[in-house]
């Protein structure tokens, strides 16, 4: 799993590419804690590159949007496969988390 951070628009985006599992979930929870940690308020997660995400996935996004929420920032998730977007619709999570469907809508929501 590798994560490119870039900007735009002034807003952090974070694409995660290959998997989000439990043993990938610690790196990308430190890419997007690090984001946010690190006063990006505006923080995009671009699902375009993602092809897999279990609960452990999952768990650090619910922190990440918690963190954000917190500090008066938003989190939100764009360009999710259908695999992985019927995993966030089964599991609540699509009620619980902002998915926009590709990052242009991401971007603009945010701007």
């Amino acid at each position: 799993m590798e994560v490119v951070k870039t900007q735009e628009d002034g807003i952090t985006v974070l694409t995660p590419r290959g998997r989000v599992d439990s043993v990938t979930c610690k790196p990308f929870e430190q890419h997007l804690m690090g984001c946010i940690d690190g006063g990006d308020r505006r923080v995009i997660v671009d699902f375009v590159e993602l092809d897999y995400i279990s609960s452990a996935g999952l768990r650090v996004l619910l922190m990440g949007a918690k963190r954000q929420k917190a500090s008066g920032g938003r989190l939100l998730l764009c360009a999710m496969k259908d695999h992985i977007r019927e995993v966030f619709d089964v599991s609540g999570f699509s009620s619980i988390l902002e998915i926009k469907t590709d990052r242009a809508e991401s971007v603009a929501a945010l701007s």
